[in-house]
């Protein structure tokens, strides 16, 4: 028998209008699907939201890695979930990445992830762990998200951080330590 998932390599949850609280409509009777196709080797990519549901609240599909939001963080430097131009350091670059109360990543499992960005007090932003590849901000943003805040017209990226997030993508699926 045919499996839902024998032909994907890759399942993708970006963010999202709403709270994470979605996921109990959308998926909680079917996270088993997802959790065993991240098992079987299927990569996962969670991108804000994603991120979140990645958590033991929802898929659980990070070892000892707790998924939190990033205001509520010790040493955050913003307290306001409203979309933003957020500083993070990117595989060692300083960039403003589109944020819209997006999640961090702590706990000791990230000793045995890959970090690719981090917030300015030093949480994880973007990290590979296995099979799983989780982002807290944005890069997938598009031109019009920014012009929909007057605060953030001028900060478009002109699509550079798409190419971040296709690198990462990329390291995602060819990670063979999952």
């Amino acid at each position: 028998e045919k499996d839902f998932f024998d032909d994907v390599d890759i399942v993708a949850f970006p963010g999202g209008f709403g709270d994470a609280d979605s996921y109990d409509y959308l998926f909680k009777e079917n996270k088993d699907l997802i959790y065993n196709f991240i098992r079987k080797g299927g990569k996962y990519l969670g991108i804000c939201m994603g991120g979140f549901w990645a958590g033991h609240h929802y898929f659980n599909l990070l070892e000892n890695i707790k998924v939190e939001q990033y205001i509520k963080r010790p040493n955050t430097d913003t307290r306001r979930p409203h979309a933003k131009n957020q500083s993070v350091l990117w595989a060692g670059d300083n960039i403003r990445m589109y944020f819209y109360d997006g999640c961090a990543f702590t706990g000791p499992g990230l000793a045995h992830s890959e970090i690719h960005a981090l917030y300015p007090n030093g949480d994880p932003m973007a990290i590979i762990q296995g099979n799983v590849g989780v982002i807290g901000c944005h890069p997938e943003s598009q031109a019009h998200w920014y012009e929909s805040y007057s605060w953030m017209k001028d900060h478009y990226h002109g699509g550079v951080q798409h190419k971040l997030l296709l690198d990462f993508v990329n390291e995602l699926i060819e990670n063979q330590n999952g």
